[in-house]
């Protein structure tokens, strides 16, 4: 009884505290990030070769419990795009989607069992430049993929980071050129409309209104664009857009509980003794890891508070989110940074617009299914264009190349990289740039080297490993007869045992040349340890 009030006091502080001082914040932004979340929800399930309401299902998860245990208060978490293509090969190599959400549910005992082992500190070794070009290369994927939308052209909506294919007959630009040739003056009026409004709604003015400020800009957007498109019905029929075209969002409607639970699916345990359940649910838990700690990295660089998440904690919730998803139907899940970011920028401040958004996406598909089928994609492709263009704003790049090339080259490398492979290998492939400009300054910086007529003195300002062996023999070798050379290890905490070896060379053979060698600081023992060899 005593834990129990316990447990109430500590609820009532939490919403005192947390809940109602930002509710006027949160809720607002839980109905953009739903607006974003639905039709992304139900495309990557349809992507996936999935059944459709499989996302709705973990699109509801994801907001009602991740969003709850997660380690970051702005994340939001759905279905990914970026698994779209092991979720379909999953399904096709275990021989059906029962069998795959076995896979689902061990998935996400991984993600757990990660969590507990704090394997979250993999984020922090992506370098900053990395995550910067990440967001950019998502922002511009974004734009690419929704102008074909704003058109009338009929595509990859669901697509949030997936693979873009440049030069197919099914390529991004074909897609963008087929839409403008083809383009429907209602669509184009509406998107630009739309877009339009989004903009107004960011103007000092407006958000300098009491009233206006309250309501999200993406939202009359929204309403915006479905009511034009029902006087499209009444007046002008021409213009008007029709679910039927793959212009108006497309939800199953549901019109009673019974339903709702009709549309689950349950997992085939016995797929537990195949080899390639094992193997598919690995790679979804290594897959959804990786891009959960790459976008909650990403989450944090745009967070306006500057919270730090705690990726342990984050990966333990994705894992619980997928074990659930797949003992109910859901296809997998993880941090996604469209549905961040539309929640960060929609003025989001803490995990209750996450919640919140579940909320209302559960409420939504059982009650206003045949509501939300009357909104247009092209406002929700303004909404989404504007948020790719805030991800890949000029101003990035120009403050990148103003950090210097060590910082510019790896961020700008990672964008050309995702945008032509995907998103893990253009992140590992600016890493690789990355490390390659460490090593750069690490080799020039780490032996300084300073003259005095025929005084030579070396000092190590950093560790010293076989990568200085080129350098330190050409200092070596310029030394002429007769100097006085010191060597000083006082700033290095370690020398390689090549160097050592090196070092000792040196000073056994400068007698010759009538030159004395003085060492400071330097481990002798290791020293005559690496002459005896």
């Amino acid at each position: 009884m005593e834990s129990a009030k316990r447990f109430t006091r500590i609820l009532h502080v939490y919403w005192d505290r947390q809940v109602s001082r930002n509710l006027r914040f949160d809720l607002p932004a839980a109905i953009v990030v739903f607006l974003v979340a639905l039709p992304l929800c139900l495309g990557i399930a349809m992507a996936s070769d999935a059944p459709m309401f499989s996302g709705v299902i973990t699109g509801v998860i994801a907001g009602v419990l991740v969003s709850l245990l997660s380690g970051s208060e702005l994340s939001i978490s759905g279905p990914a795009a970026g698994l779209t293509v092991i979720v379909a090969m999953g399904i096709k190599k275990l021989g059906g989607f029962d069998a795959f959400l076995t896979a689902v549910v061990l998935s996400g005992v991984f993600q757990i069992l990660l969590g507990w082992l704090r394997a979250g500190a993999i984020a922090s070794l992506f370098p900053l430049s990395v995550i910067k070009g990440m967001l950019v290369a998502i922002g511009i994927t974004i734009v690419l993929k929704q102008i074909p939308h704003a058109l009338g052209g009929v595509g990859d909506f669901e697509s949030e980071m997936d693979y873009i294919d440049w030069f197919g007959s099914e390529s991004a630009v074909s897609h963008i050129v087929t839409a403008f040739l083809n383009f429907k003056g209602s669509v184009v009026g509406i998107a630009i409309a739309s877009l339009v409004l989004l903009i107004l709604w960011d103007r000092p003015w407006v958000k300098a209104n009491r009233f206006l400020s309250r309501i999200p800009g993406p939202l009359v957007a929204v309403l915006f664009g479905a009511l034009v498109n029902q006087i499209f019905h009444a007046g002008f029929p021409d213009l008007a857009l029709h679910a039927h075209d793959g212009h108006l969002v497309q939800l199953p409607v549901l019109d009673s509980a019974g339903a709702l639970i009709h549309e689950l699916r349950f997992p085939d345990f016995s797929g537990l003794y195949s080899k390639d359940v094992w193997i598919v649910a690995l790679t979804i838990a290594a897959v959804g890891s990786i891009e959960t700690l790459l976008c909650l990295e990403s989450t944090d660089k745009i967070d306006p508070l500057r919270r730090v998440s705690n990726p342990n904690r984050e990966l333990v919730a994705q894992g619980m989110g997928n074990f659930i998803a797949g003992l109910v139907g859901g296809i997998p899940m993880t941090s996604v940074i469209v549905r961040s970011s539309a929640n960060i920028y929609a003025g989001g401040r803490t995990r209750i617009s996450g919640f919140l958004h579940g909320m209302i996406l559960l409420f939504s598909v059982i009650s206003l299914s045949w509501v939300l089928n009357h909104i247009p994609l092209a406002s929700l492709a303004a909404i989404l264009l504007l948020v790719g263009y805030k991800l890949a704003h000029p101003s990035v790049f120009i403050r990148t190349y103003r950090q210097g090339l060590d910082q510019f080259v790896p961020f700008l490398m990672t964008i050309l990289a995702i945008l032509f492979t995907d998103l893990l290998k253009g992140v590992l492939f600016g890493v690789c740039f990355g490390l390659i400009y460490v090593i750069k300054a690490g080799y020039y910086s780490a032996i300084l080297v300073v003259c005095e007529g025929k005084q030579v003195f070396f000092r190590f300002t950093k560790d010293v490993t076989f990568i200085h062996k080129v350098k330190l023999r050409k200092e070596l070798s310029a030394i002429a007869p007769g100097s006085y050379v010191v060597f000083n290890g006082t700033k290095a905490a370690y020398i390689d045992n090549d160097i050592m070896q090196m070092l000792n060379e040196f000073e056994a053979t400068a007698a010759n040349r009538d030159i004395v060698v003085e060492m400071e600081n330097i481990y002798r023992g290791k020293l005559d340890t690496a002459s005896a060899h």
